[in-house]
């Protein structure tokens, strides 16, 4: 039973990760890659990490650390993704000419349109 629910984390962190690097690759925008990076992690990653958690056993020394890095995983792989995107857009970094809405754009034109009048 064990080794299943091993093997089905597994494939399940490879499959995130497979597509997680397809997506890097085929994105046309800076945006898009970090969002496919993200998931790449969270999703590719934390299941690996429970995986090994689950055939060595949370008190182990390797299922422990695992516990450990995948805590960390989830507390800093969101504020990266948030820092890189944030820092890409603050430089000038153009966003795909097919995106929808810059709404960062829109709500700060909307500020100084406010504040003129």
């Amino acid at each position: 039973m064990r080794e299943g629910i091993v093997i089905a984390l597994a494939a399940i962190g490879g499959f995130f990760s497979l597509t997680g690097a397809v997506g890097m690759l085929r994105m046309p925008d800076v945006y898009c890659r970090i969002q496919c990076s993200s998931m790449t992690i969270t999703m590719g990653a934390l299941p690996l990490l429970v995986a090994l958690v689950v055939g060595e056993g949370p008190v182990s020394s390797y299922g422990s650390r695992a516990l450990l890095v995948a805590a960390l995983l989830l507390i800093v792989n969101p504020a990266a993704s948030h820092a890189l995107a944030r820092a890409a857009y603050k430089t000038g970094v153009p966003m795909w000419p097919g995106a929808v809405a810059d709404q960062v754009r829109d709500q700060v034109a909307a500020e100084a349109q406010s504040e003129a009048q």
